[in-house]
């Protein structure tokens, strides 16, 4: 492999648009390692597996990952919400079986339409209550319950033939920070936090996501640009010899700090191995990193062993993950583990058509906004959505039911306001959390769903609404 075609297998970019954009089918040809699809580039089923489809004729060997989580991260349901519950209403369930059913059968739904490279599962221990970016994706707050939960989504996922990455390394649960859109710094002794990674690389994961936090007990530069991290700890301590990939660099942790082409060069000769350089992408930038790529390696910077290694890294997964199986598909399982996750306190039942207050705060970059709701799925009489700082308009009370959805109430004090205020002189009132259940007001029937997925919401419907 010559240095420009190797370059080139080292970045994923994302396109706009529902089909892929002629730039895109040049680099293709010109060796991409792969591309990744966000939700805009996903109307239904047949489109993205035209979509796939298109890109690998092209070049058949080509790489299509996608952030599929299940729950409130889903790229194939950004439309309608995900089928499946997502990580926290799993690690609250707590079967490992289970978990690894749900992860195949997410798999066999990525194979179906082309997808071959998950950026699943969150290894992330969410220790921070107070963490905007991870929360209900973590599987839970203790490391040996993630643990074993990463394992076996990676046995499901891998087991069905799609490439699994676990993320964020070595570790974005112990913030209160978003790299989305700052550099996040973890404090303390970060051996909890790798226990996870330890399950998923013995476990067999193919690939490691790096986070763009900057970590003082192992170095003083973020992780993803550290050797001392991506390679001393991941490869040296931890045994992992699979493909690292970089979160997508134009994250501001990494664009606003040191900037998405010198993030790029440093990331590669910090050990990693695929370079995500995000959504928000175009031609202009896959060109001047590719360009900042070889300049490095003409300038010494970057040896041109490092960069084959990297690009041999990619063209190993991508062997890998050439024939994805669907034969896994089980969609009823999202339902089954909504329902055993549900925490149900108190008479829930509604009598009549609600009213809901639905108090939305700002989406993670990650999940992006919702399109999705409770409303979609209750017969209500009226849906109000709130955003912070909105006025709340209490309607007037003639006898229907409220429905209050919350989401993460004990992060915004304006959500604790609001609910506060529409239980006040309000009896036939229900509260329903979507995010972590660490806030409920005393004496109200209440409702943790354990996340906003389309699976678990209607489970939370159900318990509404049943006779």
């Amino acid at each position: 492999m010559n240095v420009e075609r190797a370059a080139a297998a080292c970045l994923f970019p994302g396109f706009a648009g529902l089909s892929a954009p002629e730039w895109v089918r040049r680099w293709v040809e010109r060796g991409l390692g792969g591309v990744v699809l966000f939700g805009r580039n996903i109307d239904h089923p047949q489109q993205v597996r035209q979509l796939t489809a298109s890109l690998r004729a092209e070049r058949e060997d080509l790489l299509v990952a996608a952030d599929e989580e299940g729950g409130d991260v889903t790229r194939l349901e950004a439309r309608r919400g995900s089928s499946y519950p997502g990580n926290w209403a799993l690690g609250v369930v707590d079967d490992v079986e289970l978990t690894e059913a749900v992860a195949a059968s997410i798999a066999a739904e990525l194979a179906t339409v082309g997808v071959n490279f998950d950026f699943a599962p969150v290894a992330d221990v969410n220790s921070n209550p107070d963490n905007p970016v991870i929360g209900i994706r973590s599987f839970g707050g203790e490391p040996a319950l993630v643990a074993r939960h990463v394992a076996a989504f990676v046995i499901g996922l891998q087991g069905a033939g799609v490439a699994g990455c676990a993320k964020h390394f070595p570790g974005h649960g112990d913030t209160s920070r978003d790299s989305h859109l700052e550099l996040p710094v973890v404090e303390g002794d970060v051996t909890a936090a790798l226990e996870p990674f330890r399950a998923a690389i013995a476990a067999g994961v193919r690939s490691v996501m790096t986070a763009h936090v900057l970590v003082p007990s192992l170095d003083d530069q973020q992780a993803t640009l550290s050797p001392r991290i991506l390679q001393r700890l991941l490869r040296e301590e931890l045994g992992f010899a699979g493909l690292a990939i970089t979160d997508a660099l134009e994250m501001r942790a990494v664009s606003a700090t040191v900037g998405i082409e010198e993030g790029a060069v440093r990331a590669l000769a910090a050990g990693a191995d695929a370079l995500c350089l995000g959504a928000e992408v175009d031609e202009r930038l896959v060109e001047s990193t590719h360009g900042a790529i070889l300049e490095a390696v003409t300038s010494g910077r970057l040896t041109r062993e490092r960069l084959l290694e990297a690009a041999g890294r990619v063209d190993e997964l991508a062997v890998w993950a050439r024939k994805p199986s669907a034969e896994a598909l089980k969609p009823e399982l999202g339902a089954a583990v909504a329902r055993r996750a549900l925490d149900v306190d108190g008479e829930v039942r509604i009598s009549g058509r609600p009213v809901i207050f639905d108090l939305r705060p700002t989406a993670s970059i990650a999940a992006g906004e919702a399109l999705h709701g409770l409303a979609d799925l209750l017969d209500a009489s009226e849906e109000i959505v709130l955003l912070e700082g909105e006025p709340l308009a209490v309607p007037p009370s003639d006898g229907r039911p409220v429905v209050i959805v919350v989401r993460d109430a004990h992060r915004h004090q304006w959500e604790r306001a609001a609910a506060e205020r529409l239980l006040t002189g309000t009896s036939d009132v229900v509260v329903v959390e979507v995010g972590l259940p660490i806030w409920r007001p005393e004496g109200v029937p209440w409702i943790a769903t354990h996340g906003s997925g389309r699976a678990n919401l209607e489970a939370a419907a159900r318990a509404l609404s049943s006779p």
